[in-house]
């Protein structure tokens, strides 16, 4: 076989499947350090994959700019009885206001399973971005990740990444 008939090497990254590279938002609270750590986790996983990648806190992150991305990852405490924390009610709102079903969105966050509303902040945005976004996953974590949740890091990254090369690029 000469070069001219080599076969063509295939990759079956779901980046492949885009012509353009994927501009991919973290935005997280954290009180105790723990959904921070997790948010830096993900955001080291994502780094491997061919996306503009950017990590914000919750205050230095604009809402005017969530249209500029195709994904948006969000990580979230949870406030008293399961409640969404007081800095996250304003990106809570934008996402159900914008009703935009191109933004493809995921939700994490880490809690105590001690209290009965374990990681309750996470189950309200993720039914509120089940109805107004394009939500490809959800991850939970008790207290601080352990190495037994970098396994399912790479899976949330993987459903984020996958959904969100199906969707309509942002322009």
């Amino acid at each position: 076989m000469n070069k001219s008939q080599e076969p063509i090497q295939r990759s079956h990254s779901p980046m492949d499947l885009t012509n353009c590279k994927m501009k991919v938002a973290i935005v997280y609270a954290s009180v105790s350090g723990n959904t921070k750590e997790l948010a830096e986790e993900l955001y080291q996983i994502l780094l491997t994959k061919s996306v503009h990648l950017s990590i914000y806190s919750i205050e230095e992150f604009s809402l005017a700019d969530l249209c500029q991305y195709n994904a948006v990852a969000i990580g979230t405490y949870t406030w008293g009885n399961g409640e969404i924390p007081k800095e996250m009610r304003r990106l809570y709102q934008a996402f159900e206001s914008l009703n935009r079903k191109e933004i493809t969105t995921a939700v994490f966050g880490t809690g105590d399973s001690f209290y009965p509303m374990f990681c309750g902040a996470v189950d309200q945005f993720r039914d509120m971005l089940y109805v107004h976004t394009n939500l490809a996953a959800t991850l939970k974590v008790e207290l601080r990740p352990q190495e037994q949740d970098f396994h399912r890091c790479d899976k949330f990254a993987e459903a984020l990444l996958l959904r969100a090369s199906m969707g309509i690029p942002v322009s």
